[in-house]
C-alpha cells in the first residue's frame, strides 16, 4: 500500500534563524527534486519552498524508510550540520492528515497571515516544477490538482480572502500603529518584488505621499515607482536615505544583512536621534538584529508581525472555521478516491478478460466469414465493443461503490471468483513466463555465437 506523507517545517515550528538557512538553501540552482531517482523508497515527490515554509510532499510504500530518506534529503539540501536538532523543527503528516494539511496550505489556513493569496501561486509553481522533473504520477497529480480546486472553493464560498491580510499589509498596519498617522511620513522600500509591491499599494491607500524605492535592478525599481507615485534611489546610495527616512520596509532576496549596526548608528547623529523604524519582512533578514539596540531605532522582523494582525481576528477565525469544514469534506472525498484505487486492478482484470474473449471470438467469426468487407468488420467491432461495455457497466459501478466500505475485500474476492479471474491471471503469468524462457533461450544462443 502506498502512503502519502508531508514532511516539513514552517513559521509555527521553526524560529526565523532556522528558516533563514532554509531560505538560502532553497534559492540554490539545484532543486532537490533531481534526487528522486536516488531515493529507493520514495515514488513521487513535490517540493514547496516559501519564505516561511519548506515542505516535501511524497508517496512511499515503506513509511520509516521513505521518511528517513526525505529527512536526509532535507538536511543535505539545506546544509544543516548534524549538531542541529532537525527533528525538533519538523512535522510529519501521514495519509489523510497529509491530504488535509495540503488543503489547509493551499487555502491559506496554515499561513502566518490567514487568507493571504500568495501561497496558492507558490504551490502551483512547485507543482509545475515537479511536472517538469517528472516526479509526480497518479496520486500526487490528483492530490495537488484537488488542492487547487479546494482553495478555489474556499475563496468562493467563504470571505476568508476579503477579511485576510498579507504580511505586507501587516507591515503597514504596524507602521500605522507606531505613528498613529503615516500620511506625512517618508517611506523607503528596499526591494521591488511582490512583498514590496503589496506594501507600496497599502501605504498608498493609507495616504502616504512620500515613497522611495531602492532595488538592485533599476528597471524594476522604476516600474514599481511609476505605479505607486514614488521615486527611485540608487541601491548603492540607499544608506544615505536613512538620514531623512521615517519607515524602512525591506524585502530583498539577499543572503546576508544589507544594513548593519554601524551603518545605522553612524547616521543617527545626523538624524538628531529622530525615531527610525525598520520593518524587515525578508527571510533571510535584511537588517542586522543588533540594529535594534540603537537608541530610537526599532526593528521588527517577520515573526513580530504575528502580533499585528489581531485587528480582524474574530471575523477571520469565523471564516476559517467555515473553510475548514469545506476542507474536511474534500478530505473525505479524496479518501474515497484513494480507496477506490484498491479495486482498480480487479476492474482492469475484468475488462481485460472480456476484451480477450471478444478478440478471440472476432477472430473465429472473421475466419469463417472471409467475404466480409472492412466496413462490415468495423461495424461488428463497434457492436461487440458496445455490448461488452454495457454488460460490464453495472458490475464495475457496484465494485466502485463497495470500494469505500470495510467489506470491499469480500466483494473483490467474489468478483475474482465470479469472473474466474484467478485462473485467467495464472494463464497470463504462465504465458509471460513462457515468453521470458523463449527470450532467455534466444539470448543464450546469440551469446554462444
Amino acid at each position: 500500500m502506498s502512503h502519502i506523507i508531508l514532511l516539513g517545517m514552517n513559521h509555527k515550528t521553526a524560529p526565523v534563524e532556522i528558516r533563514e538557512q532554509l531560505a538560502v538553501a532553497c534559492r540554490k540552482e539545484v532543486n532537490p527534486l533531481h534526487m528522486l531517482p536516488h531515493l529507493d523508497h520514495v515514488d513521487e515527490l513535490v517540493f514547496l519552498s516559501t519564505c516561511n515554509r519548506v515542505e516535501f510532499l511524497f508517496t512511499c510504500g515503506a513509511l520509516a524508510e521513505g521518511i528517513g530518506e526525505v529527512k536526509a534529503l532535507l538536511r543535505t539540501h539545506v546544509g544543516l550540520p548534524t549538531s542541529v536538532p532537525l527533528d525538533s523543527y519538523l512535522y510529519v503528516h501521514k495519509d489523510l492528515e497529509a491530504v488535509k494539511h495540503l488543503f489547509m496550505v493551499a487555502s491559506s489556513l496554515d499561513s502566518m497571515v490567514v487568507g493571504e493569496p500568495q501561497i496558492l501561486g507558490q504551490l502551483k509553481d512547485a507543482y509545475r516544477l515537479a511536472v517538469e522533473y517528472r516526479t509526480v504520477k497518479t496520486v500526487l497529480n490528483r492530490l495537488v490538482h484537488k488542492s487547487f480546486s479546494v482553495a478555489k472553493r474556499v475563496r468562493t464560498e467563504t470571505c476568508i480572502g476579503s477579511c485576510a491580510v498579507s504580511v505586507s499589509y501587516a507591515a503597514v498596519e504596524l507602521a500605522r500603529k507606531i505613528f498613529g498617522h503615516i500620511q506625512d511620513k517618508k517611506v523607503l522600500l528596499i526591494g521591488a518584488g511582490e512583498m514590496a509591491e503589496l506594501a507600496a499599494e497599502h501605504f498608498l491607500r493609507q495616504g502616504v505621499r512620500s515613497m522611495m524605492v531602492a532595488n538592485r535592478t533599476l528597471e524594476r525599481a522604476v516600474e514599481l515607482a511609476a505605479r505607486f507615485k514614488a521615486e527611485t534611489v540608487p541601491f548603492d546610495l540607499l544608506l544615505e536615505e536613512l538620514k531623512a527616512t521615517d519607515i524602512v520596509v525591506s524585502s530583498t532576496g539577499a543572503r546576508e544583512p544589507i544594513i548593519s549596526y554601524r551603518d545605522v548608528r553612524s547616521r543617527m547623529r545626523e538624524r538628531r536621534n529622530k525615531p527610525l523604524f525598520f520593518i524587515d519582512i525578508a527571510v533571510p533578514r535584511d537588517i542586522d538584529p543588533k540594529v535594534n539596540e540603537i537608541d530610537n531605532v526599532y526593528v521588527y522582523d517577520i515573526d513580530d508581525l504575528q502580533g499585528v494582525i489581531e485587528f480582524n481576528k474574530e471575523e477571520r477565525l469565523s471564516e476559517a472555521r467555515a473553510a475548514e469544514h469545506i476542507i474536511n469534506e474534500e478530505t473525505i472525498k479524496f479518501r474515497n478516491w484513494m480507496e477506490s484505487l484498491n479495486v482498480v486492478p480487479t476492474i482492469i482484470s475484468v475488462r481485460e478478460k472480456a476484451e480477450r474473449i471478444r478478440q478471440n471470438e472476432l477472430r473465429k467469426t472473421f475466419s469463417q466469414l472471409p467475404d466480409l468487407t472492412d466496413k462490415e468488420k468495423e461495424a461488428i467491432e463497434i457492436l461487440t465493443s458496445s455490448i461488452i461495455k454495457k454488460m460490464l457497466h453495472d458490475p464495475i459501478m457496484f465494485l466502485k461503490k463497495k470500494a469505500q466500505r470495510d467489506t470491499r475485500a469480500v466483494y473483490m474476492d467474489f468478483t475474482l471468483q465470479l469472473f474466474n479471474l484467478i485462473e485467467a491471471m495464472d494463464e497470463v503469468d504462465a504465458a509471460q513466463a513462457e515468453n521470458e524462457k523463449t527470450e532467455d533461450a534466444t539470448f543464450l544462443k546469440a551469446a554462444k555465437k
